[in-house]
């Protein structure tokens, strides 16, 4: 198992696990604080990407804007499928939930798309699925949350609409939740995670 530099905060017994994925440039810090805000007994693991791009992390490569290194993606997808799978042994977590943003909601959705059972929900904040995924019948029944920028330049809206018919093409309970504006998180989606989580 790959053991990422994270960030962990230990839950009640019992209660959920949230798994938070940092954009590019970010680190294991960006969500881990708010992820215990939305859900303050739940346990919080939060990893860093050990993919530096000019410097910033992220959790795969990439070699230009939104073409991604397929060959790396399969690798570091595997890698955090076992990080996750551990997280959620050492903590008897049940439910285990992706939270996610650009580069970390790819890794989430990911992760999800090839091992459909890790995640009972994800958050995916401004994801960039550049591929078209196989049918994949084990995530019928999962919580999905898709937040997006009606503008976004780095994510098309073309493309975001295309993950969400595949996602409701597989069965998944799907929320979205579109702004006006483009790459950056704003308030309403924050509160639309606060609504999907409660």
């Amino acid at each position: 198992m790959t053991d990422y530099l994270h960030a962990q905060t230990k839950g009640a017994p019992g209660a959920p696990l949230v798994v938070t994925f940092h954009g590019t440039g970010g680190d294991e810090h960006q969500f881990h604080d708010l992820a215990r805000q939305l859900m303050p007994d739940a346990h919080v693991v939060s990893p860093r990407g050990d993919v530096s791009e000019h410097g910033m992390a992220r959790f795969f490569r990439r070699t230009g804007e939104g073409v991604y290194d397929m060959e790396d993606l399969a690798t570091r997808r595997e890698a955090m499928a076992g990080f996750v799978r551990a997280k959620a042994a050492e903590t008897g977590a049940a439910q285990v939930i992706a939270l996610g943003y650009s580069n970390g909601a790819n890794i989430a959705a990911a992760v999800a798309l090839d091992h459909p059972d890790i995640f009972s929900d994800v958050i995916a904040m401004h994801p960039l699925i550049p591929w078209t995924p196989a049918p994949q019948p084990g995530l019928a029944g999962t919580r999905w949350l898709i937040t997006a920028g009606e503008r976004d330049p780095i994510c098309p809206a073309s493309q975001t609409q295309a993950l969400m018919a595949y996602l409701t093409a597989q069965n998944v309970d799907l929320s979205t939740h579109w702004h006006a504006g483009g790459h950056e998180l704003v308030q309403s989606e924050l509160t639309e995670i606060q609504r999907f989580l409660g």
